[in-house]
């Protein structure tokens, strides 16, 4: 049958309007039914289709980049059918910090940038994570739908917060804080400048920063720790750092009181004090030859200065607690305190030590740590003792187990320490005794803009805001003091630094007193 025919046969006799208008209705309806076919055809495709990109979850903050290649059809009836993109929307570069790039081949696409929640964050609001990737896509090789030459995918893309950025910075409500309120700051720093000899020797300054943890400003709660430094005209440091306990919820008074009244002890002690600085240099002439009875005498010394320092700030915070009415558990406090003084055959160095935390006297040249006590640890994790608690003065043996003093050429730190710093940058009692720990801390300072040079006012707020860092499950306040002397100056020393440490033991207390069991307070008075 010939075209004619079929032509006749659909036409027949009708007029050309009616022609015409039957040609027409049959032309849609067959492309109707194509469309029809091509969409079962293109929903068959569709099915097809695993859509398994591979595209990790961004995180906040930490450069992303991730190429994303279109899923490829191995069905044998879709054969010579690729996907081809359109295009990909859903992220934006000032937006979420995110750029989307399609490959000139339409088969792949690259998310990349560093992700950013902030936008999310207005007003205060909960920033979402979850964010709709749109991919407009086509088949090539196959005919589209005149309704839908366009198809579109909606696929989840996962920005995880920072975790930092989840808590809270609540302000202490100290209006409604009931009394006695104790009010403190949110942060304290502190820079002791020294000034350079007449000879131009450079002396070691001190600085120091603390500041309240997150899960104390999570809760809107005050920062229990605190400290206090001074350097004297006659060339003696003390400097106190103490952790009020957060179970104790006047410890933030406990903490002041700790480091006030221990640290102003030892200035009144040190002003005019000639008979423990000879003391001082007499054992250290005799540091070789069994020096048993000069050592006796720097520890008698040290028992009335830095051990009553202890005392009278232990019985300063039993004052306080009973003027208010309160329970001396309340104001629960570790306290580390330190005094030193450069000699002309080196340095002296003594410390008291309740409670976690760390004292350590750091040389850089050599490759030495040595710390300088103890730390309190209990029967449970996040146990330590306190300085409110009777046992640690209930007798000299106790008090003296707490004392120990050194003597050094010299140093490059001494570093004071609260547990919301000595335990993500330690984690273990074995770590403080590892030198190759301290460089970390050390470097650490320095990369993260803490400049521990000759006269640097500013490293007080650069050591603040290095007190900021991330540690996960370490949100504690922080506080850190550091005496030093300023990198670009310090001295080179070729020789090993020779460091002589003693701890007045068991034995030795006998010596200094008659019985190991006598009243710490009848000492004192």
């Amino acid at each position: 049958m010939n075209i004619d025919k079929i032509i006749d046969i659909l036409i027949g006799n009708n007029d050309d309007k009616k022609t015409e208008n039957f040609l027409r209705f049959l032309s849609d309806k067959l492309w109707n039914l194509y469309n029809d076919y091509l969409m079962d055809k293109i929903k068959m495709a569709e099915s097809e289709i695993v859509w398994n990109l591979n595209m990790p979850n961004a995180k906040e903050n930490q450069e992303y980049e991730v190429t994303v290649n279109m899923p490829v059809l191995t069905s044998d009836k879709l054969v010579g059918i690729d996907i081809v993109l359109v295009n990909v929307s859903g992220l934006d570069k000032d937006i979420h910090g995110l750029s989307i790039i399609t490959a000139e081949d339409k088969k792949s696409f690259t998310i990349s940038g560093c992700p950013s929640l902030e936008y999310f964050r207005k007003d205060g609001a909960t920033a979402q994570s979850t964010f709709d990737l749109i991919i407009r896509y086509q088949f090539d090789g196959a005919d589209m739908p005149d309704e839908h030459p366009i198809l579109e995918r909606k696929i989840p893309f996962v920005i995880n917060q920072d975790p930092r950025k989840l808590w809270k910075d609540l302000p202490v409500n100290w209006e409604n804080m009931p009394d006695p309120k104790y009010q403190n700051d949110d942060t304290q720093v502190e820079y002791v400048k020294v000034e350079t000899l007449a000879d131009g020797t450079p002396q070691k300054d001190i600085v120091a920063a603390s500041k309240r943890g997150r899960s104390h400003a999570q809760e809107a709660k005050p920062r229990d720790d605190h400290f206090k430094m001074t350097h004297m005209d006659n060339g003696w440091y003390i400097m106190a750092v103490a952790d009020g306990a957060g179970s104790a919820k006047l410890s933030r008074e406990g903490s002041r009181i700790a480091c006030e009244e221990s640290v102003n002890y030892c200035i009144v002690q040190l002003n005019d004090n000639k008979k423990f600085e000879e003391a001082i240099s007499k054992y250290n002439e005799q540091k070789d030859d069994g020096e048993s009875e000069a050592r006796k005498q720097v520890g008698d010394y040290m028992y009335k200065i830095v051990g009553a320092a202890a005392f009278k700030a232990h019985r300063a915070i039993n004052a306080e607690a009973a003027t208010a009415n309160n329970q001396p558990k309340q104001y629960a406090t570790t306290l580390l305190l330190t005094i030193s003084k450069k000699f002309p055959f080196g340095w002296f160095l003594a410390s008291f030590w309740v409670g976690d935390g760390a004292i350590c006297l750091y040389d850089r040249q050599a490759h030495t740590a040595k710390i300088l006590g103890k730390p309190d640890e209990g029967e449970y994790a996040g146990q330590t003792r306190f300085l409110t608690m009777p046992e640690i003065f209930k007798d000299t043996t106790s008090l003296y187990k707490r004392l120990r003093f050194s003597i050094v050429d010299d140093f490059t730190a001494l570093f004071m320490m609260t547990d919301g710093v000595s335990d993500p940058k330690f984690e273990t009692e074995a770590n403080l005794n590892n030198p190759d720990k301290w460089d970390t801390l050390w470097n650490d300072l320095r990369e993260n803009g803490v400049e521990l040079t000759d006269d640097n006012e500013a490293s007080k707020e650069q050591l603040l805001n290095w007190l900021d860092f991330w540690s996960p499950g370490n949100h504690d306040d922080r506080t850190i003091a550091i005496l030093y002397e300023g990198e670009e100056t310090a001295p080179k020393c070729e020789e090993v630094t020779k460091q002589i440490s003693e701890e007045i033991s068991d034995t030795s207390e006998t010596e200094i007193v008659s019985s190991d069991k006598v009243d710490v307070e009848s000492q004192m008075e």
